[in-house]
């Protein structure tokens, strides 16, 4: 399609650098709150989950096996973008509910499912989503497990793919260069994985909350990859899975597995932060508001939970999403509305529904795919010490070349998108967006091979490489990195075809 051949998925031989002159221009973000919905003339289709990938498209799951790659029209704007179908996953495999991570190569794994096919059954099956080629090819699944399920996952800052087996306390990483699976240790695990979410924290260890499904205990976990071993973060004061249930579910020659309640999604903020979301606390399902609560991962209180407000209108999340707003507001999907948390209250916000399949975008606005498209813009600007800075850059850049940039926090300071346990789809990787001064078109150039899918990593240097679009167009540009919606101070880049 021709738009995506604007978007750039070739990758050309590599290049030299010279400097890069910054611009004094704001960071562009959100100002003001606005709700623009689009249903009869959506050029998107319905998504069971969207995915923000390295060169700023979508990728959608949609129902009966499809998947489609869309983009945004020629002036940035996702709502008025295109859609083309995209490769189909390998026969047989066709899963919802599944461990999902953008690696730092830019292709997309998937891993497990509640279901397969329509059929609730717990699946091994995996792929792995090649957005220059534009195929998927099969994923083995680590020695021993005969089901993955919906299990929690995150990228670790050396580029493994971290992921748990729904059943058991058993950990797992993915190889990105051999794809290839290894176990690893997982000494202390207090309870098994079922239905926990992972939240990488700033020291690159995990952050959990157990959902034991008998004893219903507060107990949080962390995970630290480099030892190996889990240990608890404490209590959270207060309870936020819902109840288990007490019966005995047989797999795996006659093992019991108790069903684990539900949890809500848990966010990383600017600030350090985790707040933490909860499901129904009442004696019957779907009733009564959930509580919150909120870790702190330095200062006074570092490695400590303080409990938080519970949510409004007697809502609460259950399997629900949550994305770090650009201004660092957490904005909670729950059962009956969608709410702002601001690190004091909850705030509802007014005439938007969780329509399904949200994501953030590059601009810093979400976007729903579930029904139609629905794009909001959050209130509020980041803090500057939020936004990546360019270092080194190229002066001159060429369409289809590769260069490397350099600078400061590139893949932002949090995952900036949760669910209660699977389906993740964070953001936390660069995008470099270049910006044509005389028509103002915008071209995202395809990101891979970063340095690092390490969060909230500070001064400390940082480097990616980008791949100038074949279709982009000559003259002088501004570019940006972007991460988690916020973008950087823009440089001054020149296209020039002529050094092709």
């Amino acid at each position: 399609m021709e738009r995506l051949t604007r978007l750039g998925l070739t990758i050309g031989a590599a290049a030299l650098f010279a400097g890069c002159s910054a611009l004094q221009s704001p960071i562009g973000t959100p100002g003001a709150t606005a709700i623009d919905k689009r249903t009869a003339t959506s050029p998107f289709p319905a998504a069971n989950l969207t995915f923000l990938l390295t060169d700023g498209s979508l990728l959608l799951q949609a129902g009966s096996g499809n998947w489609y790659r869309c983009v945004p029209d020629a002036r940035g704007d996702y709502s008025n973008g295109a859609c083309s179908q995209a490769a189909s996953l390998p026969q047989g495999y066709d899963p919802y509910g599944y461990a999902s991570q953008v690696l730092a190569d830019g292709r997309l794994v998937i891993s497990g499912g509640e279901e397969n096919r329509g059929n609730f059954k717990l699946t091994n099956a995996g792929a792995i989503y090649d957005p220059v080629a534009n195929t998927w090819t099969p994923l083995g699944h680590p020695r021993g497990w005969s089901w993955i399920g919906d299990s929690p996952s995150s990228m670790l800052p050396d580029e493994r793919m971290l992921m748990g087996q729904k059943l058991t306390k058993e950990d797992a990483y993915l190889d990105p260069t051999t794809l290839r699976w290894h176990h690893l240790a997982d000494a202390g695990k207090s309870d098994i994985n079922s239905e926990e979410g992972w939240t990488l924290l700033p020291d690159g260890t995990i952050l959990t909350v157990d959902l034991d499904a008998v004893s219903q205990a507060d107990n949080s976990e962390i995970y630290n990859p480099a030892t190996g071993q889990w240990k608890s973060a404490g209590s959270t004061i207060v309870q936020l899975a819902s109840p288990g249930q007490d019966r005995c579910i047989r797999y795996a020659r006659h093992r019991c597995y108790r069903p684990a309640g539900e949890i809500g999604p848990a966010m990383l903020r600017p600030d350090g932060t985790v707040f933490a979301t909860g499901s129904w606390t009442g004696s019957s399902p779907y009733t009564g508001a959930g509580h919150t609560a909120i870790y702190h991962t330095h200062g006074r209180l570092s490695g400590t939970w303080t409990a938080g407000p519970d949510f409004p209108n007697g809502d609460f999340a259950a399997d629900a999403y949550a994305i770090l707003e650009p201004s660092g507001n957490v904005l909670v999907f729950g059962v009956y509305g969608v709410y702002e948390w601001n690190g004091k209250t909850f705030k509802e916000v007014q005439g938007l529904k969780d329509t399904g399949a949200p994501e953030l975008l590059p601009t810093g606005q979400v976007i729903m795919l579930g029904e139609g498209v629905t794009v909001y813009t959050p209130r509020g600007s980041p803090q500057t010490s939020w936004a990546p800075t360019i270092k080194t850059c190229p002066s001159t850049i060429a369409p289809g070349k590769t260069y490397e940039i350099t600078g400061t926090q590139f893949n932002g300071l949090s995952q900036a998108a949760a669910f209660g346990d699977e389906n993740q789809n964070a953001t936390s990787f660069p995008l470099v967006r270049i910006t044509n001064d005389a028509s103002g078109h915008v071209f995202y150039a395809r990101t891979h091979d970063h340095s690092t899918m390490g969060i909230a990593t500070g001064a400390k240097l940082v480097w990616t490489y980008f791949d100038v679009p074949t279709g982009i167009e000559d003259g002088n540009s501004k570019l940006v990195v972007i991460a988690n919606g916020i973008a950087s101070k823009p440089v001054r880049v020149t296209v020039s075809v002529a050094s092709r």
